[in-house]
C-alpha cells in the first residue's frame, strides 16, 4: 500500500496509565485517500509527523458533515517519540501513514510464563523439573538479600 500524505489538524494527544491517543481531524468534504484510510483502520501503520516516525494501531476513521476524526494509539517503545509530539499538538501538520507489515499481534507483549495442565478437578500441575520454592537454598536467599 502506498504512502499517504494528508494534510491535517493535529487535534491532541492523550496518555493514561495504559496508552497514548492521537487524534487528527481532516477538515472539509473532500478526502483524498478515502479507500486507503478505510483500509488502514484497525491495523498497524508507521505514522509519520515532521521528523517523528512511529508504529501506531489505527483504533478508527469517523467522519461527520464537517471533518473526519482519525484515532491512533501509538504502540511498541514510542515514549521517547511521543513526546516530541505535544508541541505539535493543536496545530496543522503534514500526516504521512504507511501500512506497516507487522501485525498487531506481533505488537502484543508477551512474557513466557511458566507451563502448567489444569487437572479435571481444578487442581494444577506443572514439569516435573520446574523448581519449587523448596528447592532454593535458604542460604541463597540471604546472600541475595545483602546484594
Amino acid at each position: 500500500m502506498p504512502k499517504v500524505e494528508l494534510n491535517v489538524l493535529f487535534k491532541k494527544i492523550q496518555k493514561d496509565d495504559k496508552k497514548e491517543v492521537l487524534e487528527f481531524h481532516i477538515l472539509g468534504d473532500d478526502v483524498q485517500y478515502k479507500s486507503e484510510l478505510i483500509g488502514m483502520a484497525g491495523s498497524i501503520v508507521i505514522l509519520e509527523l515532521g521528523d517523528v516516525k512511529l508504529s501506531a494501531e489505527m483504533k478508527s476513521i469517523q467522519r461527520d458533515s464537517k471533518k473526519v476524526v482519525l484515532k491512533f494509539e501509538a504502540k511498541g517503545d514510542s515514549e521517547e517519540k511521543t513526546i516530541k509530539l505535544y508541541p505539535k499538538a493543536g496545530f496543522n501538520v503534514k500526516l504521512s501513514l504507511e501500512q506497516s507489515q507487522m501485525s498487531i499481534e506481533e505488537f502484543e507483549e508477551q512474557h513466557e510464563g511458566i507451563e502448567y495442565q489444569v487437572d479435571g478437578d481444578g487442581s494444577v500441575s506443572v514439569a516435573p523439573d520446574q523448581m519449587s520454592i523448596e528447592d532454593v537454598n535458604e542460604t541463597e536467599n540471604d546472600d541475595d538479600l545483602l546484594d
